[in-house]
Parts: structure tokens; sequence; C-alpha cells
């Protein structure tokens, strides 16, 4: 079970919309019942003198009273669904979400369609669903409380024909989608979750309690890799939600956002970009993949080597790599530069014979105690000057021919160098073979 532990914040929207559902009864005529020509009639004049009374009072209180005594006093009256409106909705103006709740369910069980007493619910349980302690245990419930009435709401609209609704239809869908969505998250169904919460995310991007969920859906656990487009969405709507979260947790989000970038991309280059147009935008632009681009292939790094350093300028940890994992075009570049040409160097000794050392000569290698070097003298070295299993020494060879995988460079005409006429270690800066890519 996953619960945001933030407080929730609330788009003007969304707050809009949540006021307007919450008031259903408001601009509604409280006239008496007969006069409404079209609705039910009240037949007993004690009932009908009690429900007047209630509905008519100025004072909010008052009109709770009124109508709580009426639907005690009357509970099979045919102004029921009518009177729970005017309570819920006055419950609402006092702030009391509980008693509100609790007249809305009343609401939902006497008309399965009442949309805005569903919209409430759905509204209210996933507040408090996503403010709640991850520890607490009226999570599951407010959960399956806001699917109920999510699902319910959306499945009424095909019954709705009051233009007061109809006109409300798209706000309060992004209520009911929002409730089905973080229901999803919980349950981590991120399929499902994706599917209802984008729409409404990028209908309220300034929903700080849609547009985080969003990106963790997209992307849950960033130890395993996601799809490139997923990835992708979920870079985007957390480096957006960074940009509305409460001002205490924009800092710990804007970081997340940026590692999931430098995940994916194996670098931060092109994120401060990326969070501009994040904190300035609303739905992901068409052009996200240009935006956050994969991380380079060793194919790439290798090309990028080839085109930024002279191959008789480079190390030798970056001729293994290029030649190991360039294209063919740029193996041949350093390879046509490099053959037969006298290369000093410093390596590590793997083993010896008298006329043939293999040598690690690159960084990863020498940590690994593998060799990459076959360097051939022409004629057997003394026994005194062979260096011991190893030991670091300097050398020169000519290099004559290479395979890619594993890699192995032959060196002929091996010479010793003596340590104080050697140049400077030829790997300069270690390249690792297997750069950070997902």
């Amino acid at each position: 079970m996953k619960t945001i532990l933030l407080s929730v914040v609330l788009g003007v929207t969304v707050v809009a919309v949540a006021q307007d559902t919450a008031q259903p009864a408001q601009g509604q005529s409280s006239a008496p019942a007969q006069a409404q020509s079209q609705g039910p009639v009240i037949k007993d004049p004690a009932e009908y003198n009690a429900y007047v009374a209630a509905v008519q009072q100025k004072d909010v209180n008052a009109k709770i009273s009124g109508l709580e005594a009426f639907n005690t006093q009357y509970p099979n009256s045919v102004m029921k669904n009518e009177a729970l409106s005017q309570l819920m909705a006055a419950y609402q103006q006092t702030n009391n979400v509980k008693k509100t709740m609790e007249t809305a369910s009343k609401l939902v069980a006497a008309d399965a369609c009442n949309m805005r007493a569903l919209t409430l619910l759905a509204f209210y349980d996933r507040a408090m669903a996503q403010n709640a302690a991850a520890n607490d245990p009226n999570v599951p419930q407010l959960v399956a409380d806001m699917k109920k009435y999510g699902e319910q709401g959306m499945g009424c609209w095909p019954k709705i024909t009051d233009p007061e609704i109809t006109k409300m239809k798209d706000q309060m869908t992004s209520i009911f989608q929002a409730a089905i969505g973080i229901a999803a998250f919980q349950s981590n169904d991120y399929a499902g979750a994706i599917t209802a919460l984008k729409p409404v995310s990028d209908a309220n991007p300034q929903d700080f309690t849609v547009v985080y969920p969003l990106a963790r859906a997209y992307w849950p656990d960033p130890k395993i890799p996601a799809t490139p487009e997923n990835s992708r969405n979920a870079i985007w709507y957390a480096a957006r939600a960074s940009a509305i979260a409460p001002a205490q947790a924009q800092a710990q989000i804007e970081k997340y956002a940026r590692g999931l970038f430098v995940r994916f991309h194996a670098g931060d280059d092109g994120w401060a970009d990326l969070l501009a147009k994040a904190k300035a935008g609303t739905a992901p632009p068409a052009n996200l993949e240009a935006l956050i681009p994969p991380a380079p292939t060793p194919a790439d790094q290798a090309h990028d080597m080839v085109a930024k350093t002279a191959p008789d300028k480079m190390d030798f940890a970056q001729w293994e790599f290029v030649l190991t994992n360039g294209s063919q075009a740029d193996q041949d570049t350093v390879w046509n530069t490099i053959k037969g040409k006298a290369v000093q160097m410093n390596g590590t000794v793997i083993s010896t014979e008298p006329d043939t050392f293999m040598i690690a000569g690159s960084s990863d290698d020498i940590d690994a105690k593998k060799a990459d070097i076959t360097l051939k003298f022409e004629e057997k070295v003394p026994v005194k000057l062979i260096p011991k299993d190893g030991a670091s020494f300097d050398f020169q060879g000519e290099p004559a021919s290479y395979t890619s995988n594993p890699f192995m460079m032959v060196m002929e005409k091996g010479q010793l160098l003596r340590a104080k006429a050697a140049p400077a270690p030829a790997h300069r800066a270690p390249v690792h073979k297997k750069p950070a890519a997902q």
C-alpha cells in the first residue's frame, strides 16, 4: 500500500469544482413544495410546514437542525432526497467533512446516481487517503470507497439529463477519474493508474495530488528500468510535480526527478532545459523524446571519443573501448593510426614467458587482473629482467593485431624500458568499458 505523505494541495479549479458540487441545493428554489409543478408534492400539511421551515432558515446551523429533525420525523417523505441534498450542502458550508460525507452516503443510498453526492464522496475519500499516514488502518477502506464512488459516478453519466449537472461533466469526471486512478495506484495497478490519471493531470496541471502519483505510476521502482516511453513520462511529470509541490517538498521531488533523468540519460546534460519546460508547461510536449534522449550506447560513446580526440592522443583504455565497442569505421580510424607505431606505456604483469608477456594495460583490466595486451619480444628476455607477476612496469611495443571480444591487442617488437626513462602512464584517466546506461 502506497500513501503520499504530503499535505493535499488543491488546484484552484479543483477547489472550485469541489465547492460547487458540495452545494447542490444552492441556487435552487426553496419555494413551497406544491409550487414545484414538475416535482413531488407533500400532501401532509404538517410535513409540508416542517420541510419549508427547515429549508428557509437563514442561519446554516438552524437549517441543519431543521433538516435533521425533518429527516428523522419523515424518513419516507417524497422530499427525502431534496432534504438530504440541502442538508449535505449545509454541512459542507460549515466545513463539517464527516457529516457532509455521512449525508452524502445516505443520499447515494437513496439515489444511486446523485452526481453531486458521488462527486463529494469520491473527492473526500481520495483526499483523506492521500493525506493519511502510511500505517493508517482506515486507508484500505478509503481506497475501496474512492474507487467505488468514482466508478459509480462514471457509470451514471449515460443516465444523466439534468443540464445543471451535464454542464459540470468535465469537472466531475476529473474528480471521478482521479479517485479511480489514485485507488489503482494505491493498489499497485500502475497501468490502470496511468489510464485514469493522465487526462486528469493534463487537464489540471497545477494539481500536485494527481501529477505526482502519475509520475510514480509511470516508473514505480527507479531501480527497475521502465520502458523508454514510460521513463520519459515519469521524468516529465516528476519534474512538473516538483514545480507545484508544497514548498517543503519541492527540493526533494526535484532531486527525485533529476535522479530519474540521470538514470535514463546517463548524465544530467539537458536536465536544466527539461526542468524549465516542465515548470512552464502542462502536458508533455510532442518533442519529449528529443528533450529526454536515452543514454548513449557504447557505440555512440566510442564515436564521440573518435570525434573529440585524435587516436594518437588517446590513452590505451580509450583505444580498447573504441576497438571493442565502436563501429567498424571508428575502429578502422583508430587502428589505422596506431598499427605498427611504437607505443610506450605502463602496464601490470599478469603472466610471463621468456619471449611473451601477458599484460593488463587499462585501469579496468588492471583491477580485474586480466590481460588485454600480448607483448612479444624478438628475443628471449633475460630471466633477471623479467618482472614478477602483478608488478607494474614500463615497456614499448608496436600494435600488430587485435580481437574485439574478448579484447586482446598483440604488440610486437617488445622492449623493456627503465622506469626513469618511461613517459607518464598511457592510461591517464580510466575509461570504463561498460558505460552507465539502462
